[in-house]
């Protein structure tokens, strides 16, 4: 999985989080609304859950590109 996620450009990490993880820009980006209803204990409905999933997968994908990267300069 570690060559796969290294292969993808920077470009395209950064440009899925930017719209995948912040759509839609206005009134409040879904991951933000999503995470304030997982705070509050009322994230239930499976397409709610499924909707964070999604939006948060852009910022997963990017934070484990981080660490493959530094995992890859500190060897």
């Amino acid at each position: 999985m570690r060559q796969y996620i290294c292969k993808i450009p920077w470009s395209v990490v950064l440009i899925a989080c930017a719209t995948l993880g912040l759509a839609p820009y206005s009134p409040e980006p879904h991951l933000f609304e999503k995470t304030t209803l997982l705070l509050r204990a009322e994230l239930r409905s499976p397409l709610d859950i499924f909707d964070f999933l999604m939006h948060l997968s852009p910022f997963i994908l990017l934070l484990l590109k981080i660490i493959f990267k530094r995992k890859n300069n500190v060897l």
